[in-house]
């Protein structure tokens, strides 16, 4: 699926983006509207951006000075294509600096709220009062409007904090009104995509389902497709959205690569052969990846080599249904964003098995009809598909499985115990009428270990540290304020139960700065 837009081209908004912490909220506000957005980065060739003839384009905020030389900068043709334009921050200067006009340091840095008062009438803010708190980030302003352009609102430390061509329909606006910190910012974005773009609205999960259907299906063929199912949220959606669409032209493979849960094989067998009725085939391959990490502690090349070994897998588990020359994933917008930057100048934060973690080179071609949902765009579209309500709550679980809650090296004996303090840990969870209501929770196996005292002798054993997370998007995450009363009954019977451990530490980490996962 080389075009993730092709299916919606009758209405979509192109963010282009130079590398704001903010770029994926603006896609999240767009699509809450009911309208289609891709990001993509901000040096898209024009020609690109023409293909995917959108409605509109936004340019995203960045870090960066745009009369700095070397600055992330759009195609010069961009602004000359009449296509809408919205200019974010950052992405308002570059319009003006493009257009002629003049950027320069501002007197004051501008950070956090700030007060913009309106002047005159502009479709980008009907209807809303003469004066808004918004939420500024800049050290730059643009002291010089390019030709044809107007103020239309204006704040103490940035005078020209918002603009328009409206002849041009180009307008830039100094604050982010994607955050929730500016004050009616999601109507402000409303008025650009449905007045000023002329977007219908019309986006959801059901049309979404429909599009997805009739391009796996004009991808394929009558060609046959493998999935690699794994028991998780994303992965199941992708094969009941790829069975939809291919019927038994589809196989599911089940990889026990020795790192599941403890008892996910059976559940998984249980629910989708039984329930589903996909053909889903058990592959036990826990030796030959237990062999391979043996050995290697840091995380980025664990994610490295059960990726390659996944795909020798697949690849050999295909050749022998024969006829297959497609790969199903179940890859998700964060997973993308976190592993390879489709976002230009963003940083890799860590590499995902099914993204950065494959082989150059693969015989199967890739379908990943997910990779521009978020994780709760992906269970609404589960329910579409009648996938049961209490499964699509399951709590991710990533495709390295529990080598990455392993810190260190993997071993068998490491694996099991991490098996049993989990199940010990979620089955608490889930006994308090806890775990629908957190978004994320699992244990950690650290590479440290600390002294204790059991039955009057000293131990020196390993620590487990727990973390549960709430969130929407997986983006952004906060912990999760878990009873004291719940961390000290898990702790206990773990230190009791779990053969290994004598302490247990609880993660009070956000993301950012911190990752959900550890590795």
């Amino acid at each position: 699926m080389t075009d993730p837009a092709a299916a919606h081209r009758h209405e979509t908004i192109l963010i282009l983006d130079f590398g704001s912490q903010f770029t994926q909220l603006i896609a999240r506000r767009i699509r809450e509207l009911g309208v289609f957005c891709i990001v993509e980065p901000g040096t898209l060739p024009i020609e690109e951006v023409r293909a995917l003839a959108p409605r509109g384009i936004i340019l995203s905020g960045g870090p960066d000075s745009v009369y700095r030389p070397g600055a992330p900068a759009p195609d010069p043709a961009l602004l000359e294509e009449g296509v809408p334009t919205l200019g974010l921050c950052y992405g308002m200067q570059l319009m003006a600096h493009q257009l002629g006009g003049r950027v320069q340091p501002a007197p004051g840095r501008e950070y956090g709220r700030a007060v913009i008062e309106r002047d005159g009438a502009s479709p980008l803010f009907d209807g809303l009062p003469d004066r808004l708190t918004v939420w500024m980030s800049h050290g730059d302003r643009v002291s010089e409007l390019p030709p044809g352009f107007r103020r239309i609102a204006g704040s103490e430390n940035a005078p020209d904090a918002a603009i328009e061509n409206r002849a041009r329909r180009l307008y830039g606006i100094q604050f982010h009104p994607e955050v929730a910190h500016t004050e009616r910012g999601k109507e402000i974005l409303s008025h650009f995509v449905f007045r000023i773009c002329g977007c219908g609205g019309d986006w959801s999960m059901e049309n979404f389902l429909e599009e997805a259907v009739s391009e796996i299906r004009a991808t394929v063929g009558d060609g046959r497709v493998v999935c690699a199912l794994s028991g998780g949220v994303d992965s199941a959606v992708m094969a009941m959205l790829v069975h939809r669409a291919l019927g038994d032209r589809l196989t599911c493979l089940f990889v026990d690569n020795g790192l599941l849960r403890r008892d996910e094989a059976g559940a998984v067998l249980a629910s989708f052969r039984d329930r589903y009725h996909l053909d889903v085939r058990l592959l036990d391959y826990g030796d030959l990846f237990l062999q391979r990490l043996a050995g290697v502690a840091d995380p980025e090349e664990k994610r490295r080599i059960i990726g390659r070994t996944f795909i020798q897998v697949f690849e050999d588990q295909a050749g022998r249904i024969g006829d297959v020359a497609f790969l199903a994933q179940g890859t998700i917008y964060p997973d993308r964003i976190e592993s390879k930057s489709v976002r230009g100048p963003s940083a890799v934060i860590k590499t995902h098995h099914n993204v950065g973690g494959l082989p150059e080179k693969m015989h199967l071609r890739l379908i990943e009809p997910l990779r521009d949902l978020f994780k709760d765009e992906v269970r609404r579209l589960g329910a579409a598909l009648g996938l049961d309500a209490s499964f699509l709550k399951r709590h991710p679980f990533p495709g390295p499985g529990l080598a990455v809650r392993i810190l260190g090296e993997v071993t068998p004996e490491r694996v099991a115990v991490l098996q049993e303090a989990d199940a010990i840990f979620i089955g608490e969870i889930r006994d308090a009428g806890l775990y629908d209501g957190i978004a994320q929770a699992f244990a950690v196996l650290l590479p440290i270990r600390s002294v204790g005292v059991m039955g009057d002798d000293r131990t020196y054993e390993n620590v487990l540290a727990l973390r549960a997370v709430d969130t929407t998007d997986f983006m952004t995450a906060d912990w999760s304020r878990l009873p004291a009363d719940l961390l000290a009954h898990v702790s206990n019977r773990i230190v009791n139960e779990v053969r290994g451990i004598n302490r247990v530490v609880y993660d009070v980490s956000s993301k950012p700065p911190a990752t959900i996962e550890w590795e």
